[in-house]
């Protein structure tokens, strides 16, 4: 996501921060080089000239070419701009009824991927709202559409609206309002057709399921990947049904990341999530400010913090801990630290978050770090005996390469792996000489750290 914009930033803003002074002149070479950059992201032309036009505005007074720091001035100048067209702060919340059950209509064209998203949408609000989530599919377009929803529901561990075949939308519906009502459903999501194109039939639908239904939250689910199309799809349901905020799905796969910088300006309305995968929790809630520092590669650690929290398990996370203090580390250790890295997005998930990654990216891709990685290494602790896991000090030469052969691997690979293995052990051990965390941080845990990330002794 951004991958583009943010090498082309990357580039210009560097060259402004290794210079102590900055003449107008400067200043207008990098907004030329911006607004380039913009343009080849995709982002819609007015969209661009408002952007240059607001940093020009403050890039060149005299406060910033005087500054102790003009190029860091004029990056924060970039960045607060970013924020404020990608939607200002705090604009990603969904607006939630105080008197249940809070309606949300998916609207959308066939193929944005409109069905995934209800379901990505109800496992995020069950499992970071706690919410009691019903799911109903209005969708009497598109063969086996309901069933595609009840099929997913089941996945995400949410309830689903029991199909009546030959049911009209307006119909399901109210049946669905029914029983969210009757049942004490907190949220009910509502999933309507699509079309492969815009047309009157579409818009009149979802116009009558609106007024029945009157949603506290209509949510516009676009394909990043489809550029200035979604933008224009954008505005014509708003215009036509009036959304109030969107959902950006294969964002994972757009290396541009245009759409989204568009939308806002477009619409007025927020982008509230973000599709990143095709998994059902590869749904990401937009937060600009971050979103803007994910594109200038200042990172996103929060939002690798809050991904942490939610998907590593507490009871594996409390063991390992456990046996740090004991300075012990085995394999199953390891290779539950390889699944759980996983759970959180991977080695690309996780890398994406980091400060200055694009800087680099080159080794990075070079190093070939992707989840193939990841398991080849579990497949070569599975090919391991129950005690070579417990003792890695067993594995000879022989053991190797009956490893090697059992995990379709090279020798080279297991030994990388045995010496991974081997490192992250002694650390252990040093911390536990150290007297753990606390020892290497003079009798305190370092700040940030929960008081109970240790184990009592």
């Amino acid at each position: 996501m951004f991958e583009n914009l943010t090498g082309r930033l990357g580039r210009v803003l560097d060259r402004l921060k290794g210079r102590g002074v900055l003449s107008e002149k400067d200043v207008e070479e990098a907004l030329r080089e911006i607004r380039i950059a913009l343009l080849e992201a995709d982002v819609a032309l007015p969209v661009v000239k408002e952007f240059v036009a607001g940093v020009r505005e403050k890039a060149v007074g005299q406060e910033v070419l005087r500054s102790i720091t003009p190029g860091q001035m004029v990056v924060k100048i970039v960045h607060d701009r970013l924020v404020e067209l990608l939607g200002g702060a705090g604009t990603g919340e969904l607006e939630l009824s105080a008197s249940p059950p809070t309606v949300i209509l998916m609207a959308g064209l066939q193929g944005s991927g409109k069905t995934t998203t209800a379901a990505k949408l109800g496992r995020l609000l069950r499992v970071r709202a706690k919410k009691k989530v019903l799911l109903a599919s209005l969708d009497v377009q598109r063969p086996a559409a309901q069933h595609q929803l009840e099929v997913l529901a089941r996945q995400a561990e949410l309830a689903s609206l029991p199909i009546v075949p030959g049911q009209p939308p307006l119909e399901i519906a109210r049946r669905a309002l029914d029983v969210a009502r009757r049942e004490g459903y907190d949220v009910l999501i509502l999933d309507t057709a699509g079309r492969l194109a815009i047309d009157e039939a579409l818009m009149e639908e979802l116009v009558q399921v609106r007024d029945l239904t009157r949603p506290h939250e209509t949510l516009l689910v676009a394909d990043a990947l489809t550029g200035q199309d979604a933008v224009t799809t954008a505005r014509i349901f708003h215009e036509r049904v009036g959304i109030t905020g969107i959902v950006l799905t294969r964002m994972d796969g757009d290396a541009r990341g245009g759409a989204a910088l568009s939308m806002r300006y477009v619409t007025g309305r927020p982008i509230r999530f973000v599709g990143v995968g095709e998994k059902l929790d590869a749904l990401e809630p937009f937060h600009p400010e971050r979103v803007a520092a994910r594109i200038l590669d200042m990172g996103d650690v929060v939002s690798l913090v809050e991904k942490a929290a939610e998907t590593l398990d507490k009871q594996e996370a409390e063991k390992l801990a456990k046996k740090m203090a004991k300075g012990e580390f085995d394999l199953e250790d390891l290779k539950s630290q390889l699944q759980q890295l996983r759970k959180m997005g991977g080695m690309g998930g996780i890398l994406a978050k980091l400060p200055g990654i694009q800087k680099v990216k080159k080794q990075l891709d070079e190093a070939k770090l992707d989840d193939r990685l990841l398991i080849r290494q579990m497949a070569i602790i599975d090919s391991m005996t129950p005690q070579e896991r417990r003792n890695p000090d067993l594995i000879n030469g022989s053991r190797r390469r009956r490893i090697a052969r059992g995990s379709g691997t090279e020798v080279a690979e297991v030994n990388r792996l045995l010496k991974q293995h081997r490192q992250m052990r002694d650390m252990m051990r040093q911390m536990k000489k150290a007297g753990g965390l606390k020892g290497l941080f003079g009798g305190r845990l370092p700040p940030g750290l929960p008081p109970g990330l240790l184990p009592r002794t």
